[in-house]
C-alpha cells in the first residue's frame, strides 16, 4: 500500500513544499494539491515540481468544468516535464454552487464530461495524429456552423514526459463511480468507510470493471483520513475534529436534493442525521450541525489510536481494494508520524 495525503496550506505556499520535501524523505510516495475556490492547483503543483525530487504530485481535483478538455491535457503535461514524470491528474465535477456560483459555467452532463475529458487527454498525451474529437460535448477542432470555420486539427508542440499520464477521478455516485473503475487510473473517494464499501460502492465497481480495458491494470484507490497516533484520551480531540468538516459537506455542500455528501451518508445508512446536519447547517447553525455528526461515523473514517488500533484499520483498508492510504496527520509532528506510518506499511 502506497502512503499520500492532502497538502497542507498552513504556513503558506512556501512552507507547505518545503514540508512536502521532508515528507518524500521518510516515504511518502504521492501529495494532493486541492483547489476548489481557492488558488488554482498547477501553480503550486509546479512549485513543488521544483522543490521535490520522488514524491508524485496529484491534483485533486482539477474541476472539467473550468478548463477545455486540451488545457487540461496541456497542463499535466507541463507538469509532468517539469517533475521528470511524477504528474497525477486527478479530476472531478466539483458541483453546483461551486461551478454555476464561482465559474458561471452551467453544471451539465457531468458524466459524459467527464468520459470524453479523459479521452481527449489520453489522446492529446500519445499525440499519434492531429486531434480530432466529435462527441456529444465536445467537438474538436470546432464545426464551421459553431465558429469561424478556420478550426484546424493540431498536436500539442511538447513531447510530453509520458504518452500516458495517470488519470483519477473524485466520485460518489454510483454512475459516477462505474465511469471511473471503467475509465481511470484510480479512484479518489472521499468520506471513505471500509467496513460499508462493498455495499454501498461494490455494484457500481463492478458494473465498470466489466467494462474496463485491461490495458488500463487495476484501478486505484485512495482512502484514508485524519491521522492521530496515541492512547484515546490523546487523539480523541483530533478525531473530533473532523466533525466540523463532515457537517460542511454533509449540511452545507450543495442545495437540499443535490448534496454528493448528503447522499452518500445517507446511504452509508444515516438517513436521519444526513436531514438533521443539513437543516441546521443550512439555517446557519453549524455548530449544532456538527453536534450531529455520528460518532461512529467520524471514527470509521478516521485513522486515531493506538498502534495496534491504527494496523486494525489499515487492514480495513488494504482488504476492500485500497491502494494508497490517504492521510491528514493531525497533533503532532507530520513528517514523524508518516515515517511512523510508513514503517507500519
Amino acid at each position: 500500500m502506497k502512503l499520500s495525503m492532502p497538502l497542507s496550506y498552513a504556513g503558506g505556499f512556501a512552507e507547505s513544499a518545503r514540508q512536502t520535501a521532508e515528507l518524500e524523505k521518510v516515504g511518502l510516495d504521492t501529495v494532493w494539491v486541492a483547489e476548489a475556490y481557492g488558488f488554482d492547483a498547477p501553480s503550486m503543483m509546479g512549485y513543488l515540481a521544483a522543490r521535490t525530487d520522488t514524491v508524485e504530485i496529484g491534483a485533486a481535483i482539477l474541476p472539467i468544468y473550468t478548463r477545455t478538455p486540451t488545457l487540461i491535457a496541456m497542463t499535466a503535461a507541463g507538469i509532468d516535464a517539469l517533475s521528470g514524470g511524477r504528474c497525477v491528474l486527478g479530476l472531478g465535477a466539483s458541483g453546483p454552487q461551486v461551478i454555476e456560483g464561482f465559474h458561471g459555467v452551467p453544471y451539465d452532463r457531468p458524466l459524459a464530461r467527464t468520459r470524453e475529458t479523459i479521452e481527449i487527454c489520453r489522446n492529446v498525451w500519445a499525440r499519434e495524429a492531429p486531434l480530432v474529437h466529435q462527441g456529444d460535448i465536445f467537438h474538436i477542432p470546432l464545426p464551421e456552423v459553431q465558429g469561424t470555420g478556420l478550426g484546424k486539427a493540431l498536436k500539442i508542440i511538447g513531447h510530453p514526459e509520458r504518452s500516458r499520464i495517470p488519470i483519477w477521478v473524485a466520485a460518489l455516485g454510483e454512475k459516477n463511480v462505474a465511469l471511473a473503475a471503467e475509465v481511470a487510473d484510480g479512484w479518489l473517494p472521499i468520506f471513505f468507510v471500509p467496513e460499508k464499501a462493498h455495499a454501498v460502492f461494490g455494484d457500481s465497481l463492478a458494473a465498470g470493471a466489466a467494462r474496463r480495458d485491461p490495458a488500463l491494470g487495476p484501478l486505484q484507490i485512495a482512502a484514508g483520513g485524519l491521522l492521530a497516533i496515541g492512547e484515546e484520551s490523546e487523539v480523541a480531540s483530533v478525531r473530533e475534529m473532523g466533525r466540523a468538516g463532515a457537517a460542511l459537506y454533509v449540511g452545507g455542500m450543495g442545495a437540499k436534493g443535490k448534496n454528493f455528501y448528503n447522499a452518500l451518508a445517507c446511504r452509508y445508512g444515516y438517513e436521519k442525521e444526513a436531514a438533521e446536519i443539513q437543516d441546521l447547517y443550512l439555517s446557519g447553525h453549524k455548530a449544532e450541525a456538527a453536534a450531529k455528526v455520528p460518532a461512529d461515523l467520524l471514527e470509521a473514517m478516521s485513522l486515531c489510536g493506538p498502534e495496534g488500533y491504527i494496523k486494525e484499520r489499515l487492514a480495513a483498508f488494504a482488504e476492500v481494494g485500497v491502494t494508497h492510504l490517504n492521510v491528514t496527520p493531525v497533533g503532532g509532528d507530520p513528517v514523524a508520524m508518516i515515517e511512523t506510518l510508513r514503517g507500519w506499511l
